[in-house]
């Protein structure tokens, strides 16, 4: 991965990509602890759950460690800065949506809430060119999406109680 992202010789970690899973990751935690015991009323097909977490920490590990399998770094320091500027404004955005969804929880918000990090994991696997993150960022967009789709309509049941 280039020099732009490893400090002194440690080349197989990616710092900004552990920076930028640790700040999601912050946020989900603390939607497990608001949300605790809620279970969703509508269910997906196990192996779509499956597919979601099998794309979710591959994702998650391959942007933070370098393992050396299909992954290029950056191309040049322009990418390198259009990481760093789009990470910064989708765990913003992410944040943001996280802020109003804890509020109050809407169909739109959790659909953002899933194409977010979905998109910082694609962009940060084409702009690294790192293809078996690509690969994982793929199989977990398409599967958390389905799944947020599918479950929204708990949301739809628990604000048609209310």
């Amino acid at each position: 991965m280039e020099k732009y992202c490893t400090i002194g010789d440690l080349n197989w970690i990616n710092i900004f990509g552990l920076v930028s899973v640790v700040l999601m990751l912050i946020t989900n935690i603390l939607y497990a602890i608001k949300f605790k015991g809620q279970e969703t009323k509508c269910k997906c097909c196990r192996s779509m759950y499956i597919l979601e977490q099998i794309g979710r920490y591959g994702s998650m590990f391959l942007m933070v460690f370098n393992i050396g399998i299909a992954e290029f770094g950056f191309a040049s320091k322009i990418y390198f800065d259009i990481y760093v500027i789009s990470n910064i404004i989708l765990i913003v955005a992410y944040w943001f949506v996280y802020g109003f969804y804890f509020y109050r929880r809407k169909n739109w918000k959790s659909m953002a809430l899933a194409i977010i990090p979905s998109c910082i994991f694609l962009i940060d696997g084409i702009l690294l060119r790192h293809y078996l993150l690509v690969s994982f960022a793929i199989m977990f967009a398409l599967s958390h999406i389905c799944i947020t789709r599918k479950d929204n309509c708990a949301i739809d049941n628990v604000q048609q109680q209310s």
